[in-house]
């Protein structure tokens, strides 16, 4: 068995379309809706579904570690309820920690991984993800998938 990912790299947002830099300019506003008091590790995330609506979100800590929710999983969930039926086409990632590393972009956990393939099952259609920083290089999978290729289904 091979796996091949195919990652293409920008050395910044702004290298993107017009519309990718604006869901990107969204994730980054979405950091100051972060509660991560206790990381301080802020993670923004958007998506743009296929009828041009996008949504927002962050991660929301909670003293009870487990309790947490990643912003990736807070913005599908948005997504899912808020407009049934549309397929997610684009996400995006970017965050920001206390000490300023943030000049590389940083992937989903395995559990926004496992996720985001039940989103691309349900709607039957890839997912373009995009992670990036307020300020430097930038990552596009085409299918988000590749971030999990030997993911959990209970289909056969």
């Amino acid at each position: 068995m091979n796996i091949n990912i195919k990652i293409t790299e920008y050395s910044s947002h702004k290298e993107l379309s017009s519309k990718d830099q604006e869901l990107v300019a969204i994730a980054i506003s979405q950091l100051k809706t972060s509660h991560s008091p206790y990381s301080n590790f802020s993670v923004g995330a958007s998506v743009r579904l296929e009828n041009d609506v996008i949504w927002g979100g962050s991660n929301q800590e909670n003293s009870s570690y487990p309790v947490g929710i990643c912003a990736e999983r807070v913005v599908l969930s948005i997504a899912s309820t808020q407009s049934k039926g549309h397929a997610v086409n684009t996400m995006v990632v970017v965050y920001t920690d206390p000490k300023g590393n943030h000049d590389s972009p940083l992937a989903p956990c395995g559990m926004c991984r496992q996720a985001i393939r039940e989103q691309t099952l349900r709607q039957k259609k890839a997912m373009k993800i995009i992670l990036t920083t307020k300020h430097g290089k930038t990552l596009i999978l085409n299918n988000a998938d590749d971030l999990l290729p030997l993911s959990f289904t209970l289909d056969k």
